[in-house]
């Protein structure tokens, strides 16, 4: 007698939100992540190669950054999977994901790094706001909430590197 193949266990976090929001948040969720890993690569890729006069500050902002971005990934994931959805899997799934562009160059002058940190930050607040409003169609109050958080504090960083970059 041939056995039947047992069906793959699927994930069964319930919540409240139709599949098809669950789906729509997840997307627009997975799609911050992707953009969060990239911009927290380049970011510490900046934090490793900056050089110049303002070397200390701008290194040590960097890295505060960095890790401030690498903070909200696991948030990011794991509000992901408490509405039912399923996140990030690779590298290549964030490749496939992510808008904010990698920056692969040998050299950058430090003033040009502030300069594209702060328009990658400035993208994802632009993502978090489409973001915010595909979970308030959803009535994801949580979600939408620590949405705010994150933007506020892409926007500090995009302000601190505004700032930093005047002169540099």
């Amino acid at each position: 007698m041939a056995k039947t193949p047992k069906a793959k266990p699927k994930l069964a976090t319930p919540t409240d939100l139709a599949s098809n929001q669950v789906s729509n948040v997840a997307d627009a969720l997975n799609a911050i992540l992707a953009d969060s890993f990239a911009l927290y690569l380049k970011t510490k890729n900046f934090h490793w190669h900056v050089s110049g006069p303002h070397f200390r500050d701008y290194h040590l902002m960097l890295d505060d950054q960095a890790t401030d971005i690498l903070g909200t990934t696991d948030e990011i994931a794991e509000r992901i999977r408490k509405t039912g959805g399923t996140t990030l899997r690779s590298i290549g799934h964030i490749a496939r994901l992510q808008s904010i562009k990698d920056n692969d160059a040998d050299f950058v002058p430090a003033g040009d790094m502030l300069r594209e940190l702060r328009d990658d930050n400035l993208k994802l607040v632009e993502k978090l706001h489409e973001a915010k409003d595909i979970v308030d169609a959803a009535k994801d109050n949580a979600t939408s909430g620590v949405l705010d958080d994150w933007t506020d504090r892409a926007e500090r960083r995009a302000w601190f590197l505004f700032e930093a970059s005047q002169g540099a």
